[in-house]
């Protein structure tokens, strides 16, 4: 009488396990890409550790082409573009901030003044550039695809922007460094929140 009592335990246990087992597997295919019609694929150069952070400007692009040299030039270009953008709206909310936090006359006429002289700084720190990734694949159409991945130092543009703007003669008396700075520094805070949100 025992045997048997342990004979169906054993066997009730069999049949859990094995409805389990197959309950795991078809759980597996219902998540499956491929059966909802769709592929994952991965793109290079992008993700977390390519998007900007309160110590970087960072931006990422793809060039497609016949010719490999030019599937890279407009990757390269792309990506100069978006981070030239991040860029000058950071800078451009830093002097809005700035300005407006200060008491100065001719608030208009300043501010014209500190975009023009940001302008010019930011144009040659675009020279100062890295490249933290850079990918090339041919694809089925036997096209060229450069997938990259560009930064710029927040440190090092503030720093400049702010040897910039220290030696003009106009603006001496009114700039204040460390208000700047603390003005960039949110500004780079927020574009940190910003990208990490997407």
């Amino acid at each position: 009488m025992k045997t048997r009592k342990l004979q169906s335990l054993f066997l009730g246990l069999g049949v859990l396990l094995a409805a389990g087992l197959s309950s795991c597997g078809s759980a597996e295919k219902a998540v499956s890409t491929k059966a909802q019609g769709e592929e994952l694929i991965e793109v290079f150069c992008t993700g977390p550790e390519y998007q900007s952070d309160k110590n970087h400007f960072r931006a990422s692009a793809i060039g497609e082409s016949l010719d490999q040299m030019v599937a890279k030039k407009k990757a390269g270009t792309n990506a100069r573009a978006e981070l030239a953008t991040l860029i000058q709206s950071t800078v451009q909310g830093t002097i809005d901030n700035y300005v407006n936090s200060t008491e100065l006359n001719n608030v208009e006429q300043v501010e014209e003044r500190f975009e023009g002289l940001t302008r010019e700084v930011i144009n040659q720190q675009l020279n100062n550039i890295k490249v933290i990734c850079e990918k090339q694949t041919r694809t089925a159409q036997n096209k060229y695809k450069t997938y990259i991945a560009l930064e710029m130092s927040a440190k090092d543009l503030e720093e400049a922007i702010n040897q910039r703007l220290s030696q003009e003669d106009k603006l001496k008396v009114d700039y204040d460094y460390e208000k700047f700075k603390k003005t960039f520094e949110a500004e780079m805070q927020k574009l940190q929140a910003q990208q990490r949100g997407f």
